[in-house]
């Protein structure tokens, strides 16, 4: 197996002794543990880990290593996902015009940045075809109106199916996914160029110039039926002045919104992330 890890996500009701038993889960069957990391959230009385180790040596085969820990995991309460480190996620990203997340995402995956493989490129323009034609990607054109959204949506399932999609980043996908879409395919990332949750929707700089604001954000999130309002991964800000016009904020935030993508995505595909609820706990 070389260096393979199995990794467990777990929440369940907090109570003494979590941590010995599922510790225990791993010791007994010969694993060695090589990242552990925990947090109570004690408003809502709930445990959360993420724990990790090598599958040398396991005495588990992978195929039974869920059932196996589900017998554990039924008396707890626990909500669970079980990784493999040798899994390889496939990623298709959704664009629209503007390309700068999108050629910073191809860039990582080229520098073997992200352990994942990118074969889909979906868009409702067609302009960006040439970038993925210079990575060696499938591109899709998928125009979207009002009146076609419903029929279009369907393609763009059955493109995912086809393609064995596990996850959808939209690296500025200028448009609202309907609630059919997410609750049918809701492994999704989206960047939103504002710290949410200030300045939801469009044209967020000019609403941030127009209130006079000294610092600007980026928020990458999951993409929920509420516009805007899925758990968040990740945000940082910059600060701006009065000397700044719409144009410097603009470009500022494009800086932004790059790195935290770019920050969101790593921590996705590295199963650093547990959502409980419309929040998030990040094992860094």
């Amino acid at each position: 197996m070389g260096n393979s890890t199995a990794c467990l996500l777990i929440s369940c009701p907090d109570k003494q002794g979590l941590v010995a038993k599922i510790a225990n889960f791993i010791y007994s069957n010969g694993g060695n543990i090589i990242h552990a990391d925990q947090h109570t959230d004690f408003e809502n009385g709930l445990f959360l880990t993420r724990i990790e180790w090598l599958l040398d040596d396991f005495n588990l085969p992978q195929d039974l290593i869920a059932p196996a820990f589900n017998s554990i995991a039924q008396p707890l309460e626990a909500k669970w996902e079980l990784h493999f480190s040798d899994s390889i996620p496939r990623l298709a990203i959704w664009v629209s015009k503007q390309d700068h997340c999108l050629l910073d995402l191809l860039w990582r995956y080229r520098a073997k940045e992200f352990i994942a493989e990118i074969p889909l490129i979906i868009s409702n323009h067609p302009n960006l075809k040439e970038v993925a034609e210079q990575f060696n990607i499938d591109f899709h054109h998928i125009p979207i109106t009002k009146d076609t959204k419903a029929e279009q949506e369907k393609k763009q399932l059955e493109i995912l199916a086809d393609y064995k999609i596990d996850l959808v980043v939209l690296a500025k996908y200028m448009q609202i996914l309907s609630n059919e879409f997410v609750t049918q395919f809701p492994r999704i990332i989206n960047i939103h160029h504002s710290f949410l949750p200030a300045f939801v929707g469009a044209n967020p700089y000019h609403k941030a110039y127009e209130r006079g604001v000294k610092i600007i954000g980026a928020t990458s999130h999951y993409v929920t039926a509420d516009l805007d309002a899925g758990p968040i991964i990740e945000q940082d800000v910059v600060r701006v002045s009065h000397r700044d016009a719409v144009e410097d904020l603009i470009r500022k935030g494009k800086d932004l919104e790059r790195i935290v993508l770019a920050r969101a995505v790593r921590l996705h595909l590295k199963n650093r992330v547990l959502v409980y609820g419309n929040r998030t706990v990040v094992f860094e």
